[in-house]
Formats: C-alpha cells, structure tokens, sequence
C-alpha cells in the first residue's frame, strides 16, 4: 500500500473486507459513527438488564430464576464488551456513561415498555432478542474489528437468551386457556415495539447510508424488519398464536409477508424520552450508578495501591 494516501487505503480495507482497527487511519465521521452506534449499543445492554431483573425474584420456580438470572448478567458482560470497543475510539467510559445518565444518549426504544407478566419475560427473550440477533449476525463482519469481534460472542450468548424466551412461550402457548391467554396479551403487547427495535424505515434513516457504504452495517433496516417478521411468524403459527396485525398475511408473488408498520410517531416519543419507562429507567441507573461510587473508588485505591508497590 505504498505510496497510497491514508483515504485510498481506508477505502481499499472497505473493499477487501478487511478490517480497520484502532491504530489505522479513518474519516473522522466513521470514528464518530461508529462511537454513537457502540456506545448506544452498549447503554441498550445495560439498560436492558431492567425490565427482566424485576422478575428474577418472582420467576416460577429455582430454574427459571437461575437461567433467568445468568441472562441478566450476560447482558451486564455485553455492555462492559461493547464499552471496551468504543473506548478503542478514543471516547472514554466516563463520558459514554455520563451521555446515558444525564438522558443525553439514546438506547434501543424497546426497553422503556414494562414487564407486566411473566410471559413478558419470554416475550423478551423471543421477540426482542430474536431481533437483536438478526440485527448482530451481520455486526460480527462489521468493518471495525473491536466491534466485529465483540458481537461474536454476544451473538452466541443471544441465542441462549432467545431459546430461552421460547421456551417460556412453549409452556405458556401449550398450558392452560389462561396461560395461552398471558402468551397472546405479550405478543400482542410486544409485536410492534419489537419492529421499531430495527430503527425508522431507511426512507427516514438517517444513519443507514453511511452504515453500509462503511460496512459497518450490511443490510438496511427494512430488509431485517422484513426477514424478522418472514421468520418469526413461522413460529408464532406454531404456538397458535396470533400476530396483532389485521393487515398481516402471506405474499405470494412477492414471497415475504406483508405487514403494517409501527406507529412511528410512538417511536418518536419513546426515543425522546416520553415513553411508559424512560424516565423510571434512568432514576434506576442513576441510583445504582451512585450506590455503585464506593465499589468505584475501592478499585481505583487498590489499584494505585498495586502500581506504587510495583515501582
């Protein structure tokens, strides 16, 4: 690559697939792409462990609270892989943490809607992190290695968390009429706050574009929406259940189904702020931000403390 100007051989990385990492040359915009796309990444992890962990004290039984605790902490473990890629960037944990805590970042809208019910939790774990896989296969050949090789592992750990919300939709869908009727209230609940997980349609994205000419993206927002719904519908036939669109159905000539779209004015607001949880999620991160300061100021003596006994 002599002789070639540090654009040409950041375009030519982009072209042979091949990553760019921390130490390369890159556009002052993809290093800022990819810092909102990471760090907001990572705050959905982390946020996300809320709706759930209100329900690991009220699980139906030792199983269920086991496995859906160790969820919980796979999701603390993915925010803490995801931090660690955005701070690769040049952004330190303070201030991505600080963007959250002062409302001033955005985090996936899905997790400002309440648990309910216990078939919320396996609502979840199909719905929702179905979706963040479809969404995630594609980030583990993103074009920025740390993030690339980030999503490899949280992909594999996502996948227990979608069996896992299947299997309480199985017991619930093939129990009893007032199990069944809990499945159906979630989905029914969840369908469409699921389909805004995949962002505005690309005609008003405003991110998109420059996500797969950078190939930190390979496939826009509607066509994961489109292959969310192909897929996930299968199994909602399965469960007997029923999807909470009139307009929903099969299309032949097309070979996709055809659907309604989210009310994106509601998507709107929920990402403003004004959602049914936005503003009790951030009292709660903030609380266990400040409980959390001497945890903080321990770690950072005893490693002071190690770093003058090794001088």
């Amino acid at each position: 690559m002599e002789n070639l100007k540090p654009e040409e051989i950041f375009e030519r990385r982009l072209a042979n697939n091949e990553f760019v990492e921390p130490k390369d040359w890159m556009p002052e915009n993809y290093r800022k792409h990819l810092i909102r796309q990471i760090s907001q990444h990572a705050h959905s992890e982390i946020v996300g462990m809320l709706p759930e962990g209100n329900w690991i004290t009220r699980a139906p039984s030792l199983r269920s609270k086991l496995v859906l605790l160790a969820k919980v902490q796979d999701e603390g473990g993915h925010g803490l892989y995801l931090y660690t890629a955005a701070e690769s960037l040049g952004i330190s944990r303070d201030e991505m943490l600080d963007a959250l805590l002062t409302g001033k970042a955005k985090y996936s809208s899905i997790f400002n809607y309440p648990t309910l019910s216990w078939a919320d939790v396996g609502a979840i774990g199909w719905l929702v992190d179905g979706a963040a896989i479809m969404n995630q296969v594609m980030l583990q050949r993103s074009s920025y290695g740390p993030y690339s090789r980030a999503m490899v592992r949280i992909c594999k750990e996502e996948s227990f968390h979608q069996r896992q919300g299947y299997e309480i939709m199985t017991r619930l869908a093939f129990g009893t009429a007032e199990q069944k009727e809990m499945a159906q209230d979630a989905l029914n609940r969840w369908w469409f706050p699921t389909l805004m997980m995949f962002g505005p349609p690309d005609r008003e994205s405003p991110n998109s574009e420059n996500a797969i000419k950078w190939r930190i993206k390979r496939e826009s927002n509607d066509q994961l929406r489109q292959r969310f719904v192909n897929q996930t519908m299968v199994q909602v036939e399965y469960l007997g259940l029923t999807a909470p669109d009139k307009n929903l159905k099969w299309n032949e000539e097309r070979q996709n189904y055809d659907f309604s779209e989210p009310d994106w004015i509601e998507f709107k607001n929920v990402i403003s702020g004004n959602g049914p949880c936005n503003k009790e999620r951030l009292i709660v991160r903030n609380k266990a931000h400040d409980e959390g300061a001497w945890v903080r100021a321990a770690a950072q003596a005893y490693a002071e403390k190690k770093e003058k006994l090794a001088a």
